[in-house]
């Protein structure tokens, strides 16, 4: 037995909407081709009906797909996430108390002591990172897990996980002053503070004289040290000189690091590691110490903290402003506030930068400048890039000393 179904009004409705659409589809493709088709039907500029204006184009209204340009992050928001040094308070987990308890079960009237001993607490250990640039990730406290206690019929209680705490290549780990470890090689790790041992379970106790014993044991305190971490940068060469000498300009040149640049002195708060590629594939880190001052060896504008940056780099570029008036008396005072801060920090391998040769100025003064010193300088210019491919080559035959003279120790990888 059959029924008429009655088709609805708005069914049809919709279905000559979609038909017509398809119909301006067709002939918006056709006239792209530079064919004229079919004016426009007045099915899409009703306004009244229901449907709005629709458009084909996506071009006009289709949002860009190209990737955004990164911005760079300014040297006030570097400063806010980059730390070089934290002080730590280490506390290992504690072991679990062990377990006083007799088996019980029927028809078994004596079935001796079977509680379990504790777990031992979780230590500390921190593991040196290459993926990791700052100690920002590092809280001031960290506790271990404390181990679980015993059980009956013999159960052991777990032990408690060790924690790990990720630090970068260069970290310097001391205690009241006197260095502890130095973690300068990937997954390097130091053993800080040891969890406590678990507690012994009655069962421990069980002996031919004593068949009852009734005698349990908590577990023992972890470890506990207070530590300091301290973040040098682990470069081949370093950037030292006053402030506002062009230190950042000269490795945006030389290098492919961005580090801020302004007019002002102080531009750079923390180092920068760039990376200087040859040809036959080497590379050569280069890094640009922030601007030491008069006194820094007396911790004078953060001098202590941006010294021990130095102490890595085997070879120094003593970077000079040829704008004052007496550029030989910066290079006195730089090797003074070396030699005081580390005896013979100022002796390793090194040469004179003279910078912003691209000013007439600076021109007169690089022969005076020669005839003070003993080193080899070489004149550059960081804002135009003059002379910069000289001292890329000197820079590699410091480099290939330095691994000539390192013998079996191991230079450093980027």
């Amino acid at each position: 037995m059959f029924t008429v179904v009655k088709t609805p009004r708005w069914f049809l409705l919709e279905t000559s909407l979609v038909r017509s659409f398809g119909q301006e589809v067709k002939n918006n493709i056709w006239s792209s081709f530079g064919l004229r088709g079919s004016p426009v039907s007045a099915v899409w500029r009703r306004t009244g009906g229901g449907v709005r204006d629709v458009s084909t184009s996506t071009q006009l209204y289709g949002k860009s797909r190209g990737n955004p340009k990164k911005k760079e992050v300014s040297e006030k928001k570097l400063s806010r996430h980059f730390v070089d040094y934290r002080r730590v308070k280490l506390v290992a987990g504690s072991g679990g108390k062990g377990a006083c308890c007799f088996h019980s079960e029927p028809r078994k009237e004596w079935g001796g002591p079977d509680g379990g001993n504790g777990g031992d607490g979780g230590s500390i250990i921190i593991k040196a990172d290459r993926f990791e640039k700052s100690l920002a990730q590092v809280v001031p406290v960290y506790r271990g897990e404390d181990g679980q206690s015993g059980g009956s019929k013999n159960c052991y209680g777990r032990n408690g996980r060790m924690t790990y705490i990720s630090v970068p290549l260069g970290t310097v780990v001391k205690e009241m002053g006197e260095t502890v470890v130095d973690l300068a090689e990937h997954g390097q790790e130091y053993l800080a503070v040891f969890g406590g041992t678990g507690g012994k379970g009655n069962r421990f106790f069980l002996s031919n004289e004593n068949r009852a014993p009734v005698t349990a044991t908590p577990g023992t305190s972890g470890q506990e040290r207070v530590l300091q971490l301290e973040l040098r940068t682990m470069a081949h060469a370093g950037l030292v000189g006053f402030p506002n000498a062009g230190k950042s300009s000269l490795l945006r040149a030389i290098s492919n690091a961005r580090p801020a640049v302004a007019a002002y002195p102080f531009t750079t708060l923390n180092p920068h590691v760039g990376i200087v590629e040859y040809r036959d594939h080497e590379q050569v880190a280069v890094a640009d110490i922030p601007g030491i001052i008069q006194g820094a060896h007396q911790n004078r504008g953060l001098g202590i903290s941006f010294l021990r940056h130095i102490e890595r780099c085997r070879c120094l570029l003593f970077v000079l402003d040829l704008l004052v008036p007496e550029p030989w008396t910066q290079l006195k005072h730089l090797c003074y506030e070396l030699d005081q801060y580390e005896l013979g920090l100022s002796q390793r391998p090194q040469v004179i930068v003279a910078n912003k040769m691209d000013l007439p100025e600076a021109r007169e003064k690089l022969e005076t400048l020669r005839s003070h010193v003993s080193q080899r300088v070489i004149p550059v210019s960081a804002l135009t890039g003059e002379n910069t491919e000289e001292l890329i080559l000197h820079l590699r035959e410091l480099y290939d000393g330095y691994l000539q003279g390192c013998g079996e120790e191991k230079p450093i990888r980027w």
